[in-house]
């Protein structure tokens, strides 16, 4: 097995700027919040996915959508790419999705301005009526480290400093 990354917390300053953009300032004990996060990890040694975990209790009726600042960022090598999916049971009975379908965090997103914080914004899809309940603490995605190559003509250089959508601006 190739040891390619490293989980980290994004410092505490990020994380409460983008919780607070996400939520507002509603009264939660960010720093509570902040130092609950636990860094990804997989399950058993035959896993493939590493789980990530809600840092808070979330509640969706059918149809309702949650943007989740994870407080994560990963650290990897060039030529790598962190493909992120919904956890296996959540999306069998809930059809919990990821509104992206497949989070795609590349190895120069680790070095953007927010720090390559890693956000999932899921939806509960259900067509039976079911609410998903997800306790603080729990997974809810899954990501699986991927190589990629590139093309014989590449000649790309670009650096990235942004988050969602900053590479095609």
């Amino acid at each position: 097995m190739q040891r390619i990354a490293k989980f980290h917390k994004v410092t505490e300053a990020q994380f409460q700027r983008d919780w607070i953009d996400t939520f507002g300032e509603n009264g939660e004990d960010i720093h509570a919040i902040y130092e609950a996060i636990r860094l990804p990890r997989r399950a058993t040694a035959g896993s493939a996915g590493y789980d990530f975990y809600v840092p808070i209790d979330v509640i969706l009726k059918p149809g309702e959508t949650i943007k989740i600042p994870t407080g994560v960022r990963v650290e990897m090598q060039n030529n790598w790419v962190l493909k992120c999916y919904p956890r296996s049971g959540l999306g069998f009975k809930y059809r919990l999705q990821l509104n992206n379908t497949v989070g795609i965090i590349d190895s120069d997103y680790f070095y953007s301005d927010n720090e390559g914080h890693v956000f999932a914004k899921i939806t509960n899809d259900s067509n039976e009526s079911k609410t998903v309940e997800i306790k603080a603490g729990s997974g809810f995605m899954q990501g699986i480290f991927v190589e990629y190559g590139i093309t014989v003509d590449d000649d790309v250089t670009d650096v990235r400093n942004g988050g969602f959508g900053s590479t095609t601006k």
